[in-house]
């Protein structure tokens, strides 16, 4: 008797495919300085979408991937990026951002404003042209959206690559994690801005003043209770709040961002964060990244997405670096370290494809937009540690020679 595969089964082999594919690439090509598992598992999400296996091989991505396993695997995709964007609005602390005020405000006003500037230049060029923006979208939502793209820092990667680099836990370290943390603030605001319906404007303005109030008796239980009980009551809020925003026509995700960043990072263990974190990332996470590669497309032709993408990255890494050497010069930085601290600040990754997945959602940017952004973001990680890692051991060179440890003469 022939067997029919169910959807259970064909699911299953899909996660199989998502699972082992960037793994056995990731430790047989050993990627790991230029591209990190996480970069990997991106690019496999893209290889593995209709632009690419679909292209290549339509029967066999026709017969893995039907409506239903992509149902079931969107479902998982968005709980596992729900919990990312809550984790990372917890690791949010502005309070340190404040009590250096000065040096955190110029510099990460100018390492968010000059790089959002190029972007909506560039947004602004390819707005003229069919094809890039969404059917839904204002000329305005399209140059702002795709510009704040640009501007985006991945708050979690860099966590990750500043780790790589042994540079976390020492001061220009903390340093950057400031800069980077007041800028997601804002890019969530200016997103809530852009994602602003006019004509829901009263369910928005009723979920936002429901959220001010929840979150008064929210934050009474949660200093109330116990740890081990804080862990779960947080992710029946992150429920409630993703619900509550994407109701009004927000979206999920910042609902998602709501409900971390108004939790206190001293409520739960670090070293447990931590490891949520790290778990995230490797049980749910790589299916976030398939759900996403599936959403790309290539039908304007694969070289003018390629073009695009270039010329986001240019904008995006030209503007960042342009930002931070001002601040630099602003606040009399030593010689390097503007550099690298606006490498370290242009990657893109995790948080610049969430962003642009709430723009595809919104229809503010078609496929071929979200494709050429999608690209943009893997090649801004892929640059960072190649780039910033012989700058740190320059800096360190010259540290060395300047207190007597190593003559100018004796460095390679």
């Amino acid at each position: 008797m022939q067997h029919s595969v169910t959807t259970t089964e064909l699911f299953l082999v899909a996660m199989a495919i998502i699972f082992s594919v960037p793994y056995l690439v990731w430790r047989v090509a050993r990627t790991e300085y230029f591209a990190p598992l996480v970069v990997v598992q991106i690019v496999a999400g893209v290889l593995l979408g209709p632009g690419v296996l679909g292209h290549a091989f339509p029967e066999y991505y026709a017969t893995v991937f039907t409506k239903d396993v992509i149902t079931a695997l969107n479902g998982v995709a968005w709980w596992a990026v729900m919990l990312f964007v809550m984790i990372a609005g917890i690791e949010l602390d502005v309070r340190k951002a404040w009590s250096s005020r000065r040096e955190s405000g110029i510099t990460a006003g100018l390492a968010l404003g000059v790089p959002l500037l190029f972007g909506c230049a560039a947004a602004t060029a390819l707005s003229l042209f069919p094809g890039w923006m969404g059917a839904r979208a204002q000329s305005w939502q399209f140059v702002v959206g795709v510009g704040m793209a640009c501007a985006v820092t991945a708050l979690p990667i860099l966590i990750l690559l500043m780790e790589k680099l042994g540079l976390l836990r020492q001061p220009i370290g903390q340093r950057i994690l400031r800069y980077a943390s007041l800028d997601d603030v804002a890019i969530w605001g200016v997103l809530a801005l852009v994602l602003m319906d006019w004509e829901r404007i009263g369910r928005q303005g009723a979920f936002l003043v429901a959220f001010a109030v929840a979150c008064i008796g929210f934050r009474a239980l949660m200093r109330r209770l116990p740890e081990r009980d804080r862990w779960y009551v947080a992710l029946v809020w992150l429920a409630a709040c993703a619900f509550g925003a994407d109701w009004s026509g927000l979206h999920f995700m910042v609902g998602a961002f709501l409900a971390g960043v108004v939790m206190d990072a001293e409520w739960f263990d670090q070293e447990a964060m931590d490891k949520l974190r790290h778990h995230v990332l490797l049980v749910l996470m790589p299916v976030f990244f398939l759900s996403t590669g599936l959403r790309t497309s290539w039908t304007l032709g694969g070289s003018v997405v390629f073009l695009v993408a270039g010329v986001l990255l240019l904008a995006s890494v030209s503007g960042k670096l342009t930002g931070v050497h001002l601040a630099g010069r602003i606040l009399k930085w030593p010689r390097g370290e503007a550099s690298i601290i606006g490498w370290l600040l242009q990657t893109k990754a995790l948080i610049e494809i969430i962003f642009a997945n709430i723009l595809l959602d919104k229809q503010l940017i078609t496929s071929e937009m979200f494709t050429a952004l999608l690209l943009m973001a893997v090649a801004s990680t892929m640059l960072t540690v190649p780039v910033v890692a012989p700058k740190l051991r320059r800096a360190l060179l010259d540290k060395a020679s300047r207190i007597g440890i190593v003559r100018p003469a004796d460095a390679p």
